[in-house]
């Protein structure tokens, strides 16, 4: 427990294929992912983690068939107002990331209004990632350092690494410590390229509505039994 990654970040994949092994509509499968969501988030609270981020929808998504996106966007804004008195109950903070311009206004008033409600929570802040892709956020940062160093607020000098973290949707988010990605599929998907610079990199067959407490747990010592060096070596540590 004094070992515990601070950020954990999750590619929840496997919805769809989940549905289709038992015979269902993928939008079953996103419904009981939701389900997966609140476990997984209720088990973070338990274990005193600081951040969770859930990759809960792509830019690359909005190419999806029109039937899937309506469906994913219903669903999302009953899973939002469903789950904002647990939020608040387990001490849970909900923030966003993402282009939140092409969000439908109902969902984004919703979620707007949960973030409100759940602003005071000191506990796990739980970070879904909506139309949200990593080259769209390092794109944007670009151009809001080309404003700023137009303005005269910086100089070409003065960018460096913390120049540019500062410009991204997590600036005020330390960097994953842990990546899980679950449904077998072994590869990061346009999240958070610059954030996961370091993370370690968990991968697991299990689709997502089946991922529970002990998959996280599993993942969790995975994480514990990695030697993290940070580029020194063994003996450096």
């Amino acid at each position: 427990m004094d070992r515990l990654p601070r950020h954990i970040a999750i590619i929840m994949d496997g919805n769809g294929r989940w549905a289709k092994a038992r015979n269902m509509e993928r939008s079953y499968g996103h419904r009981y992912g939701v389900d997966a969501v609140r476990t997984v988030t209720e088990a973070a609270s338990e274990l005193g983690l600081e951040y969770l981020t859930l990759y809960t929808f792509s830019t690359e998504n909005w190419n999806r068939p029109d039937d899937e996106v309506a469906a994913l966007m219903s669903l999302m804004v009953m899973a939002i107002e469903r789950e904002t008195p647990d939020l608040i109950k387990n001490n849970v903070r909900l923030r966003a990331i993402g282009d939140m311009s092409r969000i439908p206004a109902e969902v984004r008033e919703r979620l707007d209004r949960c973030i409100e409600e759940t602003a005071k929570g000191t506990g796990v802040t739980l970070i879904l990632a909506l139309s949200y892709s990593s080259r769209w956020e390092i794109a944007r940062a670009a151009r809001e350092i080309c404003r700023a160093a137009a303005e005269g607020k910086l100089s070409a000098d003065d960018i460096d690494e913390d120049t540019v973290s500062r410009f991204l949707t997590t600036k005020e988010i330390p960097d994953p410590d842990l990546l899980i990605r679950t449904g077998g599929e072994l590869r990061i998907s346009n999240f958070l390229l610059w954030q996961l610079a370091y993370a370690e990199l968990y991968f697991t067959d299990e689709f997502w509505p089946d991922f529970g407490k002990e998959s996280l747990y599993k993942a969790i010592c995975s994480y514990q039994s990695r030697e993290r060096r940070f580029g020194k070596t063994s003996e450096q540590l």
